[in-house]
């Protein structure tokens, strides 16, 4: 079933994101992330300890397992594509 995460993403990277540059997230799998799952990615800024109200939505097309390729384990890639 697809689920729905809520995320901060530090404002350097959601500006990538938002723009349609970066297409990836790399993240602890502490949520158990599956293709088709939904992504609200929300911009915060760590310094200011605050979020600027922006978001984007994103979902997941594609899960890189840690254990591998030098990605350590417990850790994934999610490559990200617009919402249908």
């Amino acid at each position: 079933m697809k689920e729905e995460h809520n995320l901060k993403t530090r404002s350097e990277y959601f500006k990538e994101v938002y723009e349609g540059n970066k297409n990836f997230e790399l993240r602890k799998n502490d949520r158990n992330y599956k293709v088709w799952d939904i992504l609200n990615l929300h911009d915060y800024c760590p310094i200011k300890k605050e979020y600027s109200g922006f978001s984007v939505k994103k979902e997941i097309a594609y899960i890189l397992q840690g254990g591998s390729f030098g990605l350590e384990e417990g850790y994934v890639i999610l490559s990200l594509k617009p919402t249908r």
